[in-house]
């Protein structure tokens, strides 16, 4: 299984967090933000993840290293600009796919979730399925939420009521193959014309997740964490 971080953003919802410290190297827990995804991937089963950065991306792979103390090889894509989400997993794509058909997991920098391992090596694609994706019931600060997920476990566009996209989930090589390496793309369009197809799947994520986008929600979740490790 190979895996990608997401870790390019800017982070500028996070300032002045953000100002001298990259957002994955943000700590909630006494732990930065993306070593929880790190170690939830490798016990899902992950032997290569992929890390692709830009604001001050040498802290995050001076930090992390080749990813020997965790039991995996880490690679890092990097961007001179962040190319948005479909840019930078395209940027990648060597590193994560060697066939059209090969899939990986790719996994939101800036989401935690604390979703069993188990649950993520399960996130895999049937048949001609070109995503998975793991939805959440819609926070307060994205009510309208993203896409539908029926009852068969389909995702499209429409109709209502909608989920809100986790930033978690199971991508086919060839979704971004129309795309031209080292430009910017985002996901959503390809996402879209893959419900258009029927080619999209959907799991409900039936655990804590939050998308740690303000200092104020980075500070509730090291409040969280802090508390559990108390008890």
């Amino acid at each position: 299984m190979r895996a990608m971080i997401l870790a390019a953003g800017l982070g500028t919802r996070m300032r002045p967090l953000t100002l001298t410290t990259p957002k994955p190297l943000l700590k909630a827990g006494g732990k930065p933000l993306i070593e929880y995804h790190i170690e939830r991937l490798v016990a899902a089963g992950a032997s290569r993840i992929v890390i692709n950065h830009a604001w001050l991306g040498d802290q995050i792979e001076a930090a992390l290293g080749d990813g020997e103390r965790f039991g995996v090889e880490l690679c890092y894509s990097a961007e001179e600009t962040p190319l948005e989400t479909a840019g930078g997993i395209r940027r990648a794509l060597p590193l994560l796919a060697e066939r059209s058909d090969d899939s990986f997991l790719v996994i939101n920098g800036d989401v935690f979730t604390d979703l069993p391992a188990r649950e993520l090596a399960r996130l895999t694609l049937v048949g001609e399925d070109r995503a998975h994706l793991m939805l959440v019931d819609n926070p307060p600060w994205h009510p309208q939420g993203d896409f539908h997920l029926d009852a068969a476990g389909r995702v499209s566009t429409q109709p209502e009521p909608k989920l809100t996209f986790a930033g978690i989930s199971c991508l086919r090589a060839d979704l971004f193959l129309s795309l031209v390496a080292g430009e910017a793309a985002a996901l959503a369009p390809l996402l879209r014309s893959a419900m258009a197809q029927n080619r999209v799947a959907g799991t409900r994520l039936d655990a804590e997740w939050d998308d740690i986008g303000t200092p104020e929600r980075l500070a509730a979740l090291n409040q969280r964490l802090c508390q559990q490790m108390e008890h």
